[in-house]
């Protein structure tokens, strides 16, 4: 039985509305084994916690840096194991942080073309008149 001082316990709606997600998307992430801990109470409705509010705020950054499905199933096992796999969750998110670097340069170098391109564009458009060079296509002329 719980006590006075026990954090209390969340319907899903409750969870949906505070973690910004449908009650559907709850339901497909707990059915895709990506939030552990899920108690029911007498009724067999899901019960959750905090935790769990903190939990699919995590799935939902690591889903947003690109970590696939997968991974996000190998992670949740691992956290299910407890103490012994802080350090393959640490070796984990390292790796995931690393790639994410990864992309961030590759989008960094994208914006910077894009930039270049409209550059180009306002130009193009203030002048009336092509400019000589696309800086995207220096093989280009007038």
């Amino acid at each position: 039985m719980a006590s006075r001082d026990d954090p209390p316990l969340l319907l899903i709606g409750t969870l949906a509305q505070r973690c910004g997600k449908s009650v559907h998307a709850i339901r497909w992430y707990e059915a895709q084994g990506l939030v552990p801990g899920v108690a029911r109470d007498a009724g067999g409705r899901r019960r959750y916690s905090e935790q769990h509010v903190a939990w699919l705020e995590l799935m939902e950054r690591l889903r947003t840096t690109g970590m696939s499905i997968a991974e996000m199933r190998r992670y949740t096992a691992l956290v299910s194991q407890g103490r012994k796999s802080l350090a393959a969750r640490r070796d984990m998110l390292a790796a995931h942080r690393a790639d994410v670097l990864a992309t961030i340069a590759r989008w960094q170098d994208a914006l910077g073309a894009l930039d270049q391109k409209l550059d180009f564009y306002d130009d193009w458009i203030a002048t009336g008149e092509r400019p000589a060079r696309d800086p995207l296509n220096p093989r280009s002329t007038p």
